[in-house]
């Protein structure tokens, strides 16, 4: 039987955090050249998670929020009820792409996502993830960041944005899991407990925020879709 060209969509539902990081785990090292690409679309209770390069000085309290090691790239963030995790389990090597193009279209596809529902998103040149304008949301104007003559590293300048979708992605064997959290409704205060993904005072929005009243089962199918054809070979 023919592999998929399209990830196939999974709806996992309310899961805790560690049963479906083992999941994927044992999903990878099992997998070969015949199973298909999966997206798992799921929410979390609360619960914080560190990467794999996580410092213990982003976690600036406790909120009795249980914090969990995971082995993604990147900081701290937060999963909560309200949130649209994506877990992309997809073969690079079939696929015919590497990481860095797999985290660029995975922010395409959240992108995508909002530009659904009206919504303009923004990349930051050095941190992985999509922004939006709370005070703009809707406006479609492209930003630009003035960068200085000669500067090749300017630190990522996060002015007027708030983060709306974090990202943190781990290859093992050529195949790549985790994937990406869209803030669709939820509790955010959880989010003044850290400093998100390593960055002190970095705003986080979501949806419901900015003015876009939708369910969690409308956001997951619309991110879903787009990420199976932007994920596509």
């Amino acid at each position: 039987m023919p592999v998929p060209n399209q990830p196939q969509l999974v709806y996992k539902g309310r899961v805790d955090y560690a049963s479906c990081l083992s999941a994927m785990q044992a999903f990878t090292a099992h997998r070969d050249m015949a199973t298909p690409d999966e997206i798992w679309l799921c929410e979390h209770p609360p619960v914080f998670t560190q990467g794999l390069a996580g410092q213990a000085e982003h976690l600036l309290q406790n909120a009795d929020i249980p914090l969990i090691a995971s082995n993604r790239g990147g900081q701290i963030t937060y999963h909560g009820p309200g949130q649209v995790v994506a877990y992309a389990l997809i073969d690079l090597k079939r696929a015919g792409y590497f990481v860095k193009e797999y985290v660029f279209r995975l922010e395409t596809a959240v992108l995508k996502t909002l530009a659904h529902f009206g919504v303009t998103g923004h990349r930051v040149a050095g941190a992985p993830g999509v922004y939006v304008r709370p005070d703009a949301p809707f406006d479609h104007a492209i930003r630009t960041v003035a960068t200085a003559p000669g500067q090749k590293h300017a630190p990522p300048d996060f002015t007027g944005l708030a983060k709306i979708a974090a990202l943190g992605v781990k290859v093992s064997r050529q195949c790549a899991y985790h994937g990406v959290a869209l803030n669709v409704h939820m509790d955010l205060s959880p989010f003044s407990h850290i400093n998100p993904c390593g960055y002190a005072g970095l705003q986080t929005t979501d949806l419901f925020t900015i003015g876009v009243d939708v369910g969690w089962s409308q956001a997951a199918d619309v991110l879903g879709n787009k990420l199976a054809s932007t994920l596509s070979p």
